[in-house]
C-alpha cells in the first residue's frame, strides 16, 4: 500500500523543512518591552523588535531594513517581483510569467496564455 507524499503532509505532522518554509513566507515578528524596577522606580526599560522573514516576504509587507542595506541588488529586485505558486506543481514563479507564457518547471499553460497562442 503506497502513499503519497503531498496526502501525508496534508493531515500528518509538518517537517521542521516545512515549519521553515511557513516562517520565512509569512514571517515572524517578536515583540518585547521588559522593564527592570526598584522601590517603584524604573532603572532599565529594553525594547526588542525582531523580524525573521525572507527578502520576498520583506519586500512584500514593506518591513524597514537595517541602515545601509543596499536594495539595488539582484537579489533584491528578484525578491520585489510578485510571484505564485503553479496549480499543477506548486513551484513559485513570477506572476507574469505564470499567467503569460506557463510554468517553466513543470509546462502547465495557463489559460490566458492558451488564448494567447489561439489569437496570434
Amino acid at each position: 500500500m503506497g502513499t503519497d507524499q503531498s496526502s501525508m503532509r496534508v493531515g500528518g505532522p509538518a517537517t521542521a523543512a516545512d515549519i521553515i518554509d511557513r516562517v520565512l513566507d509569512k514571517g515572524l515578528v517578536i515583540n518585547a518591552d521588559i522593564a527592570v524596577s526598584l522601590a517603584g522606580i524604573e532603572l532599565l526599560s529594553i525594547r526588542i523588535r525582531a523580524v525573521l522573514a525572507s527578502l520576498e516576504a520583506a519586500a512584500k509587507y514593506g518591513l524597514q531594513l537595517p541602515a545601509g542595506s543596499n536594495l539595488d541588488t539582484e537579489a533584491w529586485k528578484q525578491a520585489v517581483v510578485l510571484k505564485e505558486d503553479c496549480p499543477q506543481c506548486g513551484k513559485r514563479s513570477a506572476q507574469a510569467e505564470l499567467l503569460s507564457q506557463g510554468c517553466s518547471w513543470c509546462g502547465w499553460v495557463s489559460a490566458r496564455s492558451k488564448a494567447l497562442a489561439a489569437a496570434s
